[in-house]
């Protein structure tokens, strides 16, 4: 029994002290995140946008991590590790990649979820890793060997028939989506309108804030349908609560004596402007399909 007892302990021990060694599960912040300092600012960036500019058109989820090493796992442990935490895709597909690099073990991971195995097989994930990333990789070329294997992920995914996002949810590369648009007309119609209808008048008024708003709705997310709609919704908005009107003080309007009512305040995503960043879509089954290589 105490022989038992002391071959348990003695096993234990090391089990818990691998355990304790697991490179820990990075913070999902960006679509690029590199731990090792192997690419520079601009790179990043440039890599950060083709990415997010695909999700914006697509919808699929990639993102790229580097980090010095995954020891004590090998990378395919560590890769479907992170990438079980991360839930890469969108929630209701499950569309995400995770394309990971271990600079110092000289090893890349390409871990693709479920949804996307069709168009990612194993053996397309290894050509890419084996035509386009390592031979960059070899020379030096970090961000040239990522950039390139990216692009052959996103042909492989435009190949596959796949959900398109809606309009109104492709907000990369700066654009906004439906709730930040909504949040900022929300605050900004009762003071432009305020400003208007009392210059000109309440039908006029109402209409020229109309007018503006339809035309900043435009000018941030590029849909005139958008835009018009936004118009319209600025227009009955300010002859439904009579905000102005020289000075009447009705609701959201000017008082006598003091400035106009701004309504609005937190709508959940911190107003236009804060919070946000980007974040996991909440998808992203990933049952170890993809692909290792090394250089």
């Amino acid at each position: 029994m105490l022989l038992a007892t002391a071959c348990a302990i003695g096993l234990l021990g090391p089990l818990a002290a691998y355990a304790q060694q697991l490179q820990p599960v990075p913070a999902l912040t960006a679509r690029v995140i590199d731990r090792s300092a192997t690419l520079d600012a601009t790179q990043v960036q440039a890599l950060d946008q083709k990415l997010a500019r695909f999700e914006a058109e697509r919808g699929s989820q990639i993102v790229v991590l580097i980090v010095p090493t995954t020891a004590p796992e090998d990378i395919a442990a560590y890769a479907y590790r992170v990438a079980d935490s991360w839930k890469l895709g969108r929630r209701e597909i499950g569309d995400g990649i995770l394309l990971l690099v271990a600079k110092n073990d000289r090893r890349v991971r390409i871990e693709v979820a479920r949804a996307l195995e069709g168009a990612v097989p194993d053996l397309a994930a290894h050509q890419i890793i084996d035509r386009l990333i390592t031979p960059a990789f070899r020379t030096g070329d970090f961000a040239g060997g990522l950039s390139a294997g990216l692009d052959g992920l996103m042909a492989r995914i435009r190949g596959e028939d796949l959900p398109l996002p809606a309009a109104e949810q492709r907000t990369g590369d700066g654009a906004l989506s439906l709730e930040d648009l909504a949040a900022f007309l929300f605050v900004a119609v009762p003071v432009v309108g305020a400003v208007l209808t009392g210059l000109l008048g309440r039908k006029l008024g109402a209409a020229a804030t109309g007018g503006v708003a339809g035309f900043v709705a435009k000018l941030l997310t590029g849909s005139l349908i958008i835009g018009l709609l936004a118009g319209v919704a600025a227009l009955v908005f300010v002859l439904a609560l009579g905000i102005g009107g020289g000075g009447r003080g009705g609701p959201g309007g000017f008082h006598r004596g003091g400035g106009p009512v701004i309504w609005g305040g937190n709508r959940g995503r911190g107003g236009l402007g804060s919070g946000g960043g980007f974040s996991s879509g909440g998808g992203g089954s990933f049952g170890g399909g993809g692909a290792s290589g090394r250089w």
